[in-house]
């Protein structure tokens, strides 16, 4: 969940109440030595003529930037670099610059990151404050995780942002087959499987679960908001691995990954490729009850921070899974709009049917911003386009964010380099099955 600075969750959730299989690149996850990647995911760095030690170099250097660079001066921190605070030797937070606080989608982010590059202090680090001081031990959304903390640990809100939850079970299941299980909450299979677990079964005792039992699909915000989705919390590349970490579940992680792919098909303009942010389960824009109807900029129903999400998640699935028709004539059909708004210099928040927004370019980051750039750097995984790979240039030539949008947009920042890469990878899930 992204535009979450303007409206509490519990607002969200009393305006809500007001009204009312393709075929696998990387079958068999389990390794062997609980340590190999799996998979064959596509490197479009390599494609574009940028050696593995230049891509490698420019990753550590985003690592060290936004992990380990320079803090900020406080009180806002708004001139600094990096987004990771190490607040005990054991414990550390990345934070929303712009708003001061802490959100799960980012700590999610921020460990997945970290399997990836075999950080394990600093994943450690991560895990220990999102499970001491973000996870609900109790009510409807036990085991779940509060959408967002001050940065002292004290829970804001006690709503769920799914897309959060998942990256945080995914990055504990890889970090299970990647390092192994070790005691307490560094069980990491264990903590993902009662993650998954409480996904689908919140519900047996009374509580809410994360997806809707009808459609399979994330809903926007248990246990207040359950009526409609949002596409960029659609990971079917991840369900695929959650049926194996969770085997209990792999006939409901099935149907999540059918109905995952048909939101992410669905979801977006078929002349632009843009989607909303916020989704029916059908695919159709959802107007959020607490935004205007009148306005035709209005956040859930525009291309803006949460949709950027979208074009990577339907290319993740392609780089692991397998390419499939929709998810190049989806790429295509981007890139195509992109192109025509010009790759180097378009905006970043447009109207579904591609006019751009008049209000809602944020001020303190570039126009053409870091982190859709570096999501749509990703179509280029199943383009067929000539101009696939200038995407993957203009990425390149992108400069790590810093200042006070580098949270968001760094962090996607990454994640695109490591898409980008074919970094990206899975981690075998038999750890994470037996521990």
């Amino acid at each position: 969940m992204r535009r979450t600075a303007r409206i509490g969750m519990a607002a969200i959730t009393t305006a809500a109440v007001l009204t009312g299989t393709a075929t696998a690149q990387a079958a068999g996850l389990a390794a062997q030595d609980g340590a190999r990647p799996s998979g064959h995911p596509v490197n479009v760095f390599g494609q574009a003529g940028y050696s593995n030690k230049a891509v490698n170099a420019k990753i550590e250097a985003a690592w060290d930037q936004l992990f380990h660079g320079a803090p900020g001066t406080a009180p806002d921190y708004y001139d600094g670099q990096s987004i990771y605070y190490q607040v005990a030797p054991d414990k550390a937070y990345v934070t929303d610059v712009a708003n001061h606080d802490v959100r799960t989608e980012g700590m999610g982010y921020a460990m997945m990151i970290a399997v990836q590059l075999g950080k394990k202090t600093e994943f450690d680090s991560l895990w220990n404050f999102a499970k001491t001081n973000m996870q609900l031990q109790s009510g409807p959304t036990k085991s779940f995780f509060a959408w967002h903390t001050r940065t002292d640990g004290t829970i804001i809100d006690r709503g769920i942002a799914p897309d959060g939850d998942q990256w945080i079970a995914a990055a504990l299941t890889f970090a299970a087959g990647r390092w192994g299980n070790g005691s307490g909450i560094y069980s990491y299979g264990s903590e993902a499987r009662q993650i998954l677990h409480a996904m689908w079964h919140n519900a047996d005792s009374g509580g809410v679960n994360m997806y809707d039992a009808k459609t399979y699909l994330p809903t926007f915000s248990p246990p207040g908001v359950t009526n409609f989705s949002d596409a960029s919390y659609a990971l079917p590349a991840f369900y695929r691995v959650f049926a194996k970490a969770d085997p209990a579940d792999k006939q409901q992680w099935d149907n999540a990954v059918t109905a995952g792919e048909k939101l992410l098909q669905t979801a977006h303009n078929p002349t632009t490729g843009l989607s909303p942010c916020y989704s029916n389960f059908d695919g159709s824009p959802h107007l959020a009850p607490w935004e205007s109807p009148t306005n035709p900029e209005t956040y859930s129903i525009t291309f803006q921070e949460d949709a950027w999400r979208v074009i990577a998640n339907a290319n993740l699935d392609a780089s692991w899974w397998g390419v499939q028709p929709w998810q190049t004539q989806f790429s295509n059909t981007l890139e195509d709009f992109f192109v025509g708004q010009g790759v180097s210099t378009y905006v970043s928040r447009y109207q579904l049917d591609g006019t751009p927004l008049k209000g809602g370019q944020n001020t303190y980051e570039p126009a053409h911003a870091e982190g859709l750039v570096a999501m749509n750097s990703t179509s280029a995984i199943t383009a067929t386009g000539d101009q696939r790979l200038d995407f993957v240039r203009d990425f390149w030539n992108t400069p790590v964010p810093s200042g006070r949008a580098r949270y968001y947009d760094g962090m996607l920042y990454l994640l695109g380099l490591l898409y980008d890469s074919g970094q990206f990878r899975m981690y075998g899930t038999g750890a994470a099955v037996r521990g």
